[in-house]
């Protein structure tokens, strides 16, 4: 899965008046809101997944791993 910060790894144009910056935040704003609206059962879950999985592969004398806090 692709992560938020590879997704948007783009510059925003620096030319945008704060207005248009504005419409583009409740642009995707709206769209986040439909999403939820339309899969957000089926986002849940799949979020759950991947952080059940992702905690259960973690070997805890693996110095390696990532710490959870």
């Amino acid at each position: 899965m692709t992560t938020l910060q590879q997704l948007f790894a783009c510059r925003l144009p620096d030319h945008w008046t704060p207005e248009q910056a504005l419409a583009v935040h409740e642009a995707l704003e709206a769209l986040g809101d439909a999403l939820w609206r339309g899969y957000g059962v089926q986002m849940q879950e799949l979020l759950l997944k991947e952080c059940l999985s992702e905690t259960s592969q973690l070997d805890p004398l693996d110095p390696d791993d990532p710490l959870p806090f």
